[in-house]
């Protein structure tokens, strides 16, 4: 009897270790270590046009926030995952995606940033396709580490950076408010 409630236990834990949560068809952890870090879905939604699914985003965070600004303001370690769904979002998709991103999240006062979004730009020379998995990880006092199906594809230095890339998904003038609301636990 002990040596089953020893196995169940184990069962468990394992099982939790492992959580996952699906989006659409999309599937995200519950949890992700970066560093010393370990970081919790804070919340996730997905991104449609008219009846189809294009990409879950989640967004990870230390301890569950839904305030956007909060979210914006903090030099803490935090991380977006955009998991790629359909074949709709290509490569030259993305890049003017992003760069209307920046355009919307600075009012269109990129200057500062131009150099810094040129190279993030950079990051999507190879094609896109579903099942693709970007991850967003900003390091506290770093920058933003961008992942491409776990290959690490670079850095990109400054808070004024992740605030603006952040932004895109958690300002005012989001990517999609599905996104943005899923991302903030408010759905």
């Amino acid at each position: 009897m002990r040596k089953i409630i020893l196995l169940l236990v184990a069962l468990i834990s394992l099982t939790n270790a492992t959580a996952q949560i699906r989006v659409g068809k999309a599937i995200l952890p519950y949890e992700e270590s970066r560093g010393d870090v370990t970081l919790k879905l804070n919340g996730a939604g997905m991104r449609q046009l008219l009846w189809i699914d294009l990409y879950a985003g989640g967004l990870y965070l230390e301890k569950r926030n839904k305030d956007a600004k909060a979210i914006l303001d903090a030099n803490e370690t935090m991380s977006i995952k955009l998991n790629i769904v359909s074949k709709f979002i290509t490569q030259n998709k993305m890049i003017n995606a992003v760069r209307d991103g920046f355009q919307k999240a600075t009012f269109g006062n990129t200057k500062a940033l131009d150099e810094r979004i040129q190279k993030f730009i950079a990051f999507f020379s190879e094609a896109i396709v579903k099942n693709d998995i970007f991850d967003l990880v900003y390091i506290k006092d770093v920058g933003v580490k961008v992942y491409k199906n776990e290959k690490e594809l670079g850095i990109i230095e400054g808070r004024d950076f992740k605030y603006a890339l952040f932004k895109i998904w958690l300002g005012d003038e989001p990517a999609s408010d599905a996104v943005k609301e899923g991302m903030l636990g408010l759905q």
